[in-house]
C-alpha cells in the first residue's frame, strides 16, 4: 500500500514513541490558536521554544480570519446561492477557527484527557480502556422513523423524506454553529481548570468511482465534517473508517487541483445534537392553520409554540441540488448516523456523475477448499479445476518475475513472504513423512513440510498442513487457485451483508462417528470399495474419453478422496442403473467408505478392514467408529433449533474444509459499469458485453458482534476485541475488581477463547484501579438491560494480514498466467441472484 495512504488509514506502528509525538503536536496546535493545551503532559520546553513562531502564527491567523479553504469556499458559495432568497439578516458562515484533524490519530488523543481514562457528559462516555478506546454514545442506535428531512428549493423530495421549508434550513445552519459552551468543551482538556472550546474540522475523500486502468482513474468525493470539541469520537470513528484526507488548506489537498481524481462534488456534515432543543415555531415552520396538506402530514408545522422540531427526536437534515453541492446538519452524536451520512453522500456522488453506483452490499472472494487427507498429488487432487493449460515451473517465473526466488533445488520462494513455497508441478506431498518430494535430472529432491507455510503449484492450487481441531489428527488442505467473488448487492439492514464474508468455521462442531450394525456396514464397504467402475459410464459420455482410459480403483493413490465422492454421486453421464445402485447406499455407508479411503495407505492391500473397529458393550457391537484403537470425529455443520432450543446439525463430507475468504465488502461500495473491451485480466469463462468492477469505500468495518455474548462462540470477534488500538462502542467498561471476579468463575472464564482469557488475566496481575477494560461478553446497559447493539470497528483483514488476499491473487494469475502486476478482474457467483452457477452468468469484480 502507498505509505501516504496507509498513514491517512492509521495502520499499526512499531513506533512505541507515536502517542508522545501526537500528544505534542496536539499542544502545539492548540497553543496557536491561542486555547488551553495540556498542562499535565506537555514538555513546556516544545511551547517556550515555538513562542515567537506560535505568536506569528496566531497573528497571520487574525489577518486571514476570514479566508475559507478552497473546499470550504465552495460549500460556502453554495451555501450563499441556496439561501439568496431567504429572508435573513445574514447567510450563515462556516467557522474558520476549527481545531483541523489533519493526522490520523489526533481525534482518539482528544477523546479522552491524556491524565485520565475517562470523559462523561451528558451526550457521550467516553474510556481509555486496554484495548483502545470505548465510547457510549447517548443513544445506543439510530433512530430511522422519522429522521430524514430535506430542505425544500434543490433536488426533487421523495415522500418518504420529509419536506423542510428552506427558511427552517436556514434557521436550523446558524444554530448548529451556535453550539453550547458545555458541548464546545474538549475532552482533552476537561480534567484542567483552563478548558478547551472550540469547534474541529475533518476532510474525507472516500472512494466514488473504482480505477479500471485505460478506462477511468479513481475518483474521490470531498467530504469536511464539522462538530463541536466534546463529539471528537464521532471524527475519530469516520476517519477510521474512511481515512484522513490531510490538512484542506494546503494546495497538495485541494482537490480542484486533481480533476481527474476528483468526482467535481463536496459534501458537508454538521453535528449539532443541541438543535433536538429547538421549537417549531423557532425553526421558522408555519402554524398550523397555514400549513400546507404535506406539511401538516409530516408535521412540519405547529399548534403550540412549545412543541420541538420532530418531537425532540434526532434527525439529519440535509440541503442539495443538481450543482454537486451537498450539506447535511446532524442531529444527534450516534456513530451510525455520521458513517451513513458519509455513504449517502457518496450515492449523491455517483448519481450525478453518472456509470458510477453506489451500493449498499457485503461480499468475499471464496476459494473453496478440501481435505486432502495424509497425501497430495497433483494430476489426482486437482482433477475438478479442469487444467487446460500446461502449468510447469516456469509459470512461476513468468507471472512473479522479481517476486520468485529459485533454489536450486527446484522449488522457489516468495520474497515477499517467506512462508509461501513455491514447489514443482510433479511435487508429490506425503503428511506421514512431512515432506514434499520431485525428481530433477533423475534424482530426488525433498523439502520438509511445516504447519505455518504453504506450498504452491504453480497452477495456483495451494496445500498446507493444519491440525484437526478436535482430534490430534494433522491432514493436508487443498485451496483452489481460481476464487469467487460472492458479491450482495441491495441489501437492507440485517440482510447478511457481514455474514456472507464470514468463515463458517465458527458454527461447525465434531462429535462421533457412527455406524449402524458394524459387520454388515463394513461388508458393504468392502462391496463399495470393489465394485467395478469401468462400466458405470453410458455408451455415449464413453466415447467422450480419451483412447485407452482405464478407471482407476477407489483405493488407488492416483485417486483423490474428492475424486471418490465424486464417483459416489449420482451423475448424468452414469447409466441408470449404476446411479440406482449409489442411490441404494445409506449415507452412514458412504460416510464409511470415505472413511476407509481418507486413511488407507498403499501397504495395507486388502487388510484395511482390520484398521477399523468398534467396543464390545455388554457383549454387543458398539456404534462409535475407531480407527486404529482411536475413536473417530466426524464433522457437522450447525444449520439451526428445533422448537425446544435443540441444535439441529447436518453431517459434512469427509473431505468438507470451510472456504479461505478475503473479505472485499462489508456494508459501502463504490462501483462502475465498463465495456468487456476495455477491461483486463478477465476469466475465460466471462462472455458478458459489459462487467462491474468494485471497490470497498471502508478501511475499517462496523462490526456487530451479537454472538459475543456467548463466551468463546464468535472467535474471531474475541480475538478483535482482545487487540490493541480499537475503537469500540456500547460495551460496559470494567475495571480490575470485574476482571478478577471473571477470572475467579473458573467455567465462565475458560469459556472465552485464548486472547480473551489473556486480557482479563493480564489486567487481574498488571490493571491499575483507574484503568479500564472490555469484555466481548459485556454489553453496556441501557434501560437496565443490555443493549443489542454493541459495535467495534474492524480492521479490514486484508489490511491486516495481507497474506490471504496475495495467496489469492497470486494462485489466480497463476492459473490465468497473468503477470503479478497486470489488472485481475474476477467473476462473480449468480446464485446470489437465485440461479444455478453457469459462466454466461459470470460478472467481473
Amino acid at each position: 500500500m502507498d505509505p501516504k495512504r496507509a498513514l491517512g488509514i492509521g495502520l499499526k506502528t512499531d513506533d512505541p514513541r507515536q502517542r508522545e509525538r501526537i500528544i505534542r503536536y496536539i499542544n502545539l496546535k492548540l497553543a496557536s490558536m491561542g486555547l488551553p493545551y495540556s498542562s499535565s503532559s506537555t514538555d513546556v520546553m516544545d511551547i517556550d521554544i515555538a513562542h515567537d513562531l506560535i505568536e506569528n502564527f496566531k497573528e497571520k491567523n487574525r489577518l486571514l480570519s476570514t479566508y475559507l479553504c478552497p473546499v470550504d469556499k465552495r460549500i460556502q458559495n453554495f451555501i450563499n446561492s441556496y439561501l439568496s432568497d431567504v429572508k435573513m439578516d445574514e447567510i450563515p458562515e462556516l467557522p474558520t477557527d476549527t481545531l483541523i484533524l489533519d493526522r490520523y490519530g489526533l481525534a482518539r488523543e482528544l477523546s479522552v484527557p491524556p491524565d485520565k481514562n475517562e470523559f462523561i457528559t451528558d451526550v457521550i462516555s467516553s474510556y481509555r480502556v486496554k484495548q483502545g478506546v470505548l465510547n457510549n454514545p447517548k443513544n445506543d442506535r439510530r433512530t430511522t422513523k422519522g429522521s430524514f428531512h430535506v430542505a425544500e428549493g434543490g433536488l426533487p423530495i421523495p415522500f418518504d423524506k420529509k419536506a423542510v421549508p428552506k427558511q427552517t434550513f436556514a434557521y436550523m445552519l446558524q444554530e448548529a454553529f451556535n453550539a453550547p459552551d458545555a458541548m464546545k468543551e474538549l475532552p482533552y482538556t476537561a480534567s484542567q481548570k483552563e478548558k478547551a472550546k472550540v469547534f474541529m474540522s475533518l476532510m474525507l475523500k472516500p472512494v466514488v468511482v473504482p480505477e479500471v486502468s485505460g478506462f477511468t482513474e479513481r475518483k474521490t468525493l470531498e467530504v469536511r465534517f464539522f462538530a463541536p470539541g466534546n463529539l471528537v469520537s464521532n471524527l475519530d470513528f469516520v476517519e477510521s473508517i474512511f481515512g484522513n484526507a490531510g490538512d484542506p488548506y494546503l494546495p497538495q489537498h485541494d482537490a480542484a487541483l486533481d480533476p481527474d481524481h476528483w468526482t467535481g462534488h463536496t459534501g458537508c456534515v454538521i453535528l449539532a445534537p443541541h438543535l433536538t432543543t429547538i421549537t417549531k415555531a423557532d425553526a421558522g415552520l408555519p402554524q398550523i392553520k397555514y400549513a400546507t396538506d404535506r406539511q401538516k402530514k409530516e408535521g412540519m408545522c405547529w399548534e403550540s409554540e412549545e412543541e420541538l422540531y420532530n418531537d425532540g427526536i434526532p434527525f439529519k437534515l440535509t440541503a442539495r441540488d443538481e450543482s454537486g453541492v451537498i450539506v447535511t446538519l446532524i442531529a444527534d452524536n450516534y456513530f451510525g448516523y455520521s458513517k451513513k451520512e458519509v455513504k449517502t453522500q457518496i450515492g449523491y456522488s455517483a448519481n450525478l456523475l453518472g456509470l458510477a453506483e453506489e451500493e449498499h452490499a457485503g461480499g468475499a472472494l471464496a476459494f473453496p477448499s478440501f481435505n486432502l487427507g495424509t497425501h497430495f498429488h497433483p494430476d489426482s487432487n486437482m482433477h475438478f479445476l479442469h487444467l487446460e493449460k500446461d502449468h510447469s515451473f516456469d509459470n512461476f517465473k513468468a507471472v512473479l518475475g522479481d517476486s520468485f526466488i529459485e533454489h536450486e533445488d527446484g522449488y522457489g520462494l516468495d520474497r515477499n513472504h517467506s512462508n509461501i513455497i513455491y514447489i514443482p508441478e510433479d511435487a508429490v506431498i506425503d503428511l506421514e513423512a512431512q515432506r514434499a518430494h520431485w525428481i530433477i535430472d533423475g534424482k530426488e529432491k525433498s523439502l520438509r513440510i511445516l504447519p505455518e507455510n504453504f506450498y504452491v503449484h504453480p497452477s495456483g492450487y495451494r496445500v498446507h498442513m493444519e491440525k484437526h481441531p478436535a482430534s490430534p489428527a494433522w491432514r493436508l488442505v487443498g485451496t483452489v487457485a481460481e476464487g469467487t467473488f460472492c458479491h450482495k448487492p441491495c441489501t437492507v439492514s440485517g440482510g447478511g451483508k457481514s455474514e456472507i464474508s464470514k468463515s463458517i468455521k465458527d458454527a461447525m462442531t465434531f462429535g462421533s462417528v457412527f455406524v449402524g450394525d458394524f459387520k454388515e456396514d463394513m461388508d458393504k464397504t468392502e462391496e463399495i470399495v470393489n465394485y467395478n467402475y469401468g462400466e458405470r459410464f453410458k455408451p455415449d459420455y464413453r466415447k467422450t474419453l480419451k483412447p485407452g482410459h482405464k478407471t482407476r480403483p477407489l483405493l488407488s493413490e492416483d485417486r483423490s478422496l474428492g475424486s471418490v465422492i465424486k464417483l459416489l454421486s449420482p451423475s448424468t453421464n452414469n447409466t441408470d442403473s449404476f446411479n440406482k445402485w449409489l442411490s441404494d447406499i445409506p449415507m452412514r455407508v458412504k460416510a464409511l467408505v470415505f472413511l476407509v479411503k481418507r486413511f488407507y495407505e498403499p501397504e495395507w492391500g486388502n487388510t484395511w478392514r482390520e484398521k477399523f473397529s468398534v467396543d464390545i458393550i455388554n457383549s454387543e457391537p458398539g456404534h462409535i467408529l475407531k480407527y486404529m484403537n482411536r475413536e473417530l470425529v466426524g464433522s457437522y455443520l450447525k444449520v439451526g433449533t428445533d422448537k425446544n432450543g435443540s441444535w439441529v446439525t447436518n453431517k459434512l463430507r469427509q473431505d468438507f474444509m470451510p472456504a479461505v475468504k478475503v473479505q472485499l465488502e462489508d456494508d459501502i461500495s463504490a462501483s462502475i459499469v465498463v465495456p468487456t473491451s476495455q477491461v483486463s485480466g478477465l476469466s475465460e469463462t466471462c462472455v458478458n458485453p459489459s462487467v462491474k468492477i468494485v471497490e470497498n469505500c471502508e478501511n475499517r468495518f462496523f462490526q456487530r458482534p451479537d454472538d459475543a455474548v456467548h463466551r468463546g462462540l464468535d472467535k474471531q470477534a474475541e480475538k478483535d476485541l482482545a487487540s490493541m488500538g480499537n475503537f469500540i462502542c456500547n460495551f460496559e467498561p470494567l475495571k480490575k475488581n470485574d476482571a478478577v471476579e471473571l477470572y475467579e468463575k473458573t467455567a465462565g472464564f475458560y469459556a472465552y477463547t485464548a486472547p480473551m482469557q489473556n486480557i482479563i488475566k493480564g489486567f487481574c496481575e498488571s490493571g491499575k484501579e483507574n484503568e479500564y477494560f472490555i469484555s466481548s461478553s459485556h454489553p453496556r446497559i441501557v434501560d437496565g438491560a443490555p443493549t443489542k447493539n454493541q459495535r467495534y470497528l474492524q480492521l479490514r483483514p486484508d489490511l491486516e494480514d495481507n497474506t490471504t488476499r496475495y495467496l489469492g491473487e497470486v494462485g489466480m494469475k497463476l492459473f490465468r498466467k497473468i503477470p503479478l502486476g497486470e489488472p485481475l478482474a474476477i467473476p462473480v457467483n449468480a446464485v446470489l441472484a437465485g440461479r444455478r452457477n453457469n459462466p454466461a452468468d459470470h460478472k467481473a469484480g
